[in-house]
């Protein structure tokens, strides 16, 4: 059973640095006692509304969800065909050029709907396939104390979820880190949470386990692992099952059922 699909295209070449606009947000209210706050990122040429619904069905009734929009951009890896993207790809090699400002970009939008909510709130970051991309790199900030571009990372993120993606400048992740004392503390306490299909055919099995391996070196020793036969580019019940378990764990939430 899938939930959302991510859409691909292709077109000319056309890529060049510009500020992008992004689209509208989607909040999905808690149905109980508001104890946590979550932004979830949708895939590339997704909207916000893409897993709202999704959402509004979780068994989780103390999450609040924030689900913003990408902004359209013109991405490399679809030849320079516009679509909704928190950051601009290549491809998915380790050798592919990360788009740090865009990546910062999103990151600081995304932080910066998360900075009014009340002290008392647990916040977290997840999403699917790219937004899990940016739910990681959004981790290895909030673990730096800063963006890619030096200026401060102002959340204290309590989780991070990455479903079907990878995770961005993974070349200079573990140097950064190892370098800061406080970076390796902070490491070691963020609990991640990596869950891929072993036949993925978007964002293939390799690049979620290659992930997980540097994110274990590095010294995120509260990351786990998930993985699934047989699923692909989409989400399956059991797969689900395992996240609200494990949000719910992580965060101390109440009132859980499934």
């Amino acid at each position: 059973m899938s939930y959302n699909r991510s859409n691909i295209g292709s077109g000319s070449r056309n890529v060049g640095r510009n500020t992008f606009e992004f689209g509208r947000t989607y909040v999905v209210r808690p149905k109980g006692t508001h104890q946590a706050t979550i932004v979830w990122l949708h895939g590339i040429g997704e909207m916000g509304s893409s897993w709202s619904q999704f959402l509004e069905s979780l068994p989780l009734p103390n999450i609040k969800w924030i689900c913003p929009t990408a902004p359209s951009r013109p991405i490399a890896l679809f030849g320079g065909a516009e679509s909704t993207a928190w950051f601009n790809v290549e491809d998915m090699s380790e050798n592919s050029t990360d788009d740090v400002e865009g990546l910062d970009a999103s990151a600081t939008h995304i932080a910066n709907m998360l900075t009014n909510e009340r002290d008392d709130i647990k916040l977290g970051v997840a999403g699917f396939s790219m937004g899990a991309a940016m739910a990681l790199y959004s981790a290895t900030c909030r673990v730096l104390g800063q963006y890619g571009n030096g200026n401060r990372y102002p959340i204290n993120l309590s989780v991070a979820v990455a479903l079907s993606g990878w995770l961005p400048c993974s070349r200079i992740v573990r140097s950064r880190v190892h370098a800061s004392q406080e970076a390796a503390r902070r490491a070691s306490l963020l609990p991640i949470l990596l869950c891929h299909g072993q036949v993925d055919d978007m964002v293939d099995y390799k690049h979620g386990e290659k992930s997980a391996q540097t994110l274990r070196t590095t010294g995120f020793q509260n990351m786990t692992f998930r993985t699934y036969n047989g699923l692909g580019h989409y989400t399956i019940p059991e797969e689900v099952n395992d996240v609200c378990c494990w949000l719910v764990a992580r965060m101390g939430l109440s009132g859980y059922g499934v």
